[in-house]
């Protein structure tokens, strides 16, 4: 992958990203595609499957869930651990970073970062003990980190109204970004040329 550095981020740092819709997927891929260690529970209620995509930037018309299926094969391809089907119930702030729990109740999923991607549900970032605006949605910065460092919110979770798949994917993109900015410790961009598809894909996929 193309950035400004010689160096990729920090293979030691983990993410963890609750939600498997449009926002969570995005984060999951850019930090597992650049190598964080990355987990993501994909509860699959996505209002995806409810959909068809005509104004999705550079997609002229596909359903749904045809769109989730390849972005969750994108996700998987580079590495990410989807937990397809896992809710989680309960996050908490660790002395390390956090902390969840899943409907599964076997043992915590722990990692250095949390993407949280839930859609109009804030039950999670409330529990967390993140600050709240106005408008009663989550409130973020430009980079969609919360009140509580290193924890991020995404998507319908920040916005009253704004349920566009396309916003969603750019909020957890920007979240993923974030995070392996602060690994790197300068800005860090994800800017891929050819020759990256050629070298991950073949030359023939690539084209």
């Amino acid at each position: 992958m193309s950035n400004d550095t010689d160096d990729t981020a920090s293979e030691d740092a983990s993410v963890l990203v609750v939600g498997g819709g449009p926002a969570g997927l995005s984060a999951a891929l850019f930090a597992a595609k650049n190598g964080l260690e990355t987990t993501v529970f994909d509860g699959d209620d996505t209002w995806m499957h409810k959909a068809h995509l005509f104004n999705y930037l550079g997609i002229g018309s596909v359903g749904g869930s045809e769109f989730m299926a390849t972005a969750r094969q994108q996700v998987d391809d580079f590495g990410a651990d989807r937990r397809q089907g896992e809710e989680v119930t309960s996050v908490r702030e660790t002395a390390d970073g956090f902390a969840v729990e899943t409907d599964e109740g076997e043992h915590e999923y722990e990692g250095d970062y949390l993407v949280l991607a839930t859609g109009a549900n804030r039950d999670l970032a409330e529990e967390l003990g993140c600050a709240f605006t106005d408008e009663e949605v989550v409130d973020v910065g430009v980079d969609m980190e919360t009140t509580v460092e290193d924890a991020y919110a995404t998507g319908a979770m920040v916005r009253p109204e704004e349920w566009q798949a396309a916003i969603a994917v750019g909020d957890g993109a920007a979240a993923a970004l974030n995070i392996l900015s602060k690994e790197q410790g300068e800005h860090y961009h994800d800017f891929d040329v050819p020759a990256d598809a050629e070298r991950l894909f073949g030359e023939e996929l690539a084209e």
